[in-house]
């Protein structure tokens, strides 16, 4: 598998690496994961740093469906706690925004990539083209924060691996190196359960397309539904702790590259996982 290349270092696999989750928000979708403040944020970044987690991944607006956030509002969080978590967690800071002036700031500051949930536009591509930072290009069918119905695919996989390479190829034309690019499927975006599912079992067609492969599954909602038997009355994001650990386990005997999670307990699946899935040399 090919190496990703960040701002200010190159991460290579194996072995997986686990990505720590910081929000500076109050209305994160997981209530163990709102730290609210960017003093906050900072304590919470340090505290994953020191306990393993070999990145941070750092957001200031919740992925879940609502009003736009303005780039002042959103840089007024994200900008000061990843600039005092570049300087002092001594690991990569990932900064979770689909905002170009919001990822123009953080990049500034510090940020070694960025983590984008708006599926790879133009302005983003270039911004990212001129500073040579890491990217996390993740699929989804329309715009961020926009509640529509997921789309009914013939086959989820192939649909992503041809979504991927097309906008591989729009990144590279517009300057981005391959090597800077990971791939997220995006799951709970614009995939029913079903179609999450099966991505899961078939992430090697993923991970075909030679990019490390992103996956960010913790207390997702697709896990709820699996426990309790339908989405509609799917489990709370607090009550996923234990298929997470499930689900993380077996992504990385799959091959999964970069984990993003929430919890120690997570890093702990991880490095289970790897060690079992990684024969002597």
């Amino acid at each position: 598998m090919s190496d990703w290349r960040l701002a200010d270092t190159t991460l290579e696999f194996p072995p997986p690496r686990a990505a720590g989750i910081v929000n500076v928000t109050d209305d994160s979708f997981f209530s163990g994961a709102r730290s609210g403040t960017p003093e906050h944020a900072v304590a919470d970044g340090l505290r994953l740093a020191e306990a393993g987690f070999d990145l941070l991944d750092v957001g200031a607006v919740a992925a879940r469906s609502g009003p736009p956030v303005s780039a002042e509002d959103e840089s007024r969080r994200l900008v000061p706690a990843i600039e005092r978590l570049a300087a002092e967690a001594g690991v990569p800071v990932l900064a979770d925004t689909f905002s170009v002036e919001v990822a123009r700031r953080v990049l500034d500051v510090g940020a070694a990539a960025i983590n984008d949930i708006g599926g790879g536009g133009v302005e983003m591509l270039e911004l990212v083209a001129e500073r040579g930072c890491g990217y996390v290009l993740m699929h989804i069918e329309g715009p961020p924060r926009a509640d529509r119905p997921a789309p009914d695919y013939d086959d989820p996989v192939t649909h992503l691996a041809s979504w991927f390479g097309a906008r591989i190829e729009r990144a590279v034309g517009l300057g981005v190196a391959p090597e800077q690019i990971a791939i997220d499927p995006g799951l709970d975006f614009d995939l029913t359960t079903d179609d999450g599912l099966e991505l899961l079992r078939r992430l090697d067609e993923l991970r075909a397309l030679g990019r490390p492969l992103f996956l960010a599954l913790s207390r997702k909602d697709l896990l709820g539904a699996v426990l309790a038997g339908s989405w509609e009355e799917r489990v709370a994001p607090e009550g996923r702790e234990p298929a997470t650990l499930a689900a993380t386990a077996l992504a990385v005997a799959a091959g999964a590259e970069v984990l993003r999670l929430h919890d120690v307990t997570g890093l702990d699946a991880l490095r289970t996982a790897a060690a079992i899935a990684t024969p002597r040399p």
